[in-house]
């Protein structure tokens, strides 16, 4: 279930990889380290906390919230969430903790043709034009800049970026699709391609 919701907020993993591995020449290191406490034991927990800090990789605890009464603080990872959790509240932990490990990361810059998304700005321009958008457009924008080619549903694209809790309904992501598709495309310059049925997905102009 855990593993579902890191793939569903977007985030590529691997599961069950042994932290030896990490050690060996090729191997790309992680951003962050999940452990799921449903399925460790205690001691075996700490052993891989210290491990991982020995490694300097942010570290997260995944506590079944029937759970967090037994929970000790000892284990002292780098954050902790309670699952079952939204995919939104996921990417903000880990993207905490890799901010108490890592600091401040350096400007994120995303590029694809002449369609430019400056995430530290919240600045975007097409062909040196800037194009103004609204919060919630410019969130759209960037998470499905940088997933190309991956196909979201208006269910996953609601959850993520409005939340669980929003009763708006999927319209508002085909609206907001909409006001994005207008801003940022042009003739023989589209960005965001429809998948019918399904949702939408980000596909870099030929």
């Amino acid at each position: 279930m855990l593993a579902d919701t890191v793939d569903h907020a977007g985030i590529s993993c691997q599961v069950g990889i042994e932290l030896d591995q990490l050690d060996e020449n090729g191997v790309t290191l992680p951003d962050a380290v999940l452990l799921d406490m449903a399925l460790l034991e205690q001691s075996h927990a700490r052993k891989l906390v210290e491990e991982c800090h020995d490694r300097k990789l942010p570290v997260l605890a995944a506590i079944p919230r029937e759970a967090i009464t037994t929970y000790n603080p000892s284990l002292n990872p780098d954050e902790i969430l309670i699952i079952p959790v939204s995919e939104a509240e996921l990417i903000v932990r880990v993207e905490q903790a890799i901010f108490r490990v890592s600091g401040p990361s350096e400007p994120k810059l995303l590029k694809v043709g002449d369609l430019s998304i400056d995430q530290e700005r919240y600045e975007v321009t097409v062909g040196g034009r800037r194009v103004a958008l609204t919060y919630k457009e410019f969130q759209l924008l960037v998470l499905l800049a940088s997933n190309p080619g991956r196909a979201y549903t208006r269910e996953a694209l609601l959850s993520q970026i409005w939340g669980y809790d929003y009763l708006g309904g999927t319209r508002t992501v085909d609206v907001h699709i909409r006001r994005l598709r207008s801003k940022v495309e042009s003739p023989g310059h589209s960005f965001v391609e429809t998948i019918w049925n399904v949702g939408y997905r980000f596909s870099a102009p030929a």
